[in-house]
């Protein structure tokens, strides 16, 4: 009898597959409900827990230097991100939220996003132990 254990990998690609694979149509809501590419949300949530260099920030958005400042000089533009200088270092300048930038990722998360079917069709014993599993991988 075969051994029918999925690799960690395995289950870790149907994770991202579920995940990543479903949500075009929220991000679509996201685009529509606050008028900006969603590569700008995505620069705005990564501001969330605090300032950045644009260093970091292009790395935490997983964006080319290049695209980062272009992405960062519209939002600048828009009121959402305000650029100052690094207390710390002074060559470098920090990238924080604006209030109005803050009022933005709330209302891109406020975007409805429901579960897609594959996740609504399970049982509710089904959906228990799945919650209790990915529990377990929170941090």
């Amino acid at each position: 009898m075969p051994d029918d254990t999925p690799t960690t990998d395995e289950v870790w690609r149907q994770l991202t597959h579920l995940v990543m694979d479903t949500r075009d149509t929220w991000k679509r809501a996201v685009v529509e409900r606050t008028g900006m590419p969603f590569s700008r949300i995505r620069i705005l949530r990564r501001l969330l827990p605090g300032p950045l260099t644009a260093k970091e920030l292009a790395r935490a958005a997983t964006m080319d230097a290049p695209a980062t400042t272009v992405a960062v000089n519209d939002l600048e533009e828009r009121g959402l991100v305000i650029r100052e200088i690094d207390p710390t270092n002074r060559r470098c300048k920090l990238i924080s939220l604006t209030r109005a930038g803050q009022e933005v990722v709330a209302e891109a998360l406020a975007t409805p996003d429901p579960a897609p079917a594959e996740l609504a069709a399970l049982t509710p014993a089904d959906l228990r132990r799945l919650h209790g599993l990915l529990r377990k991988l929170e941090h």
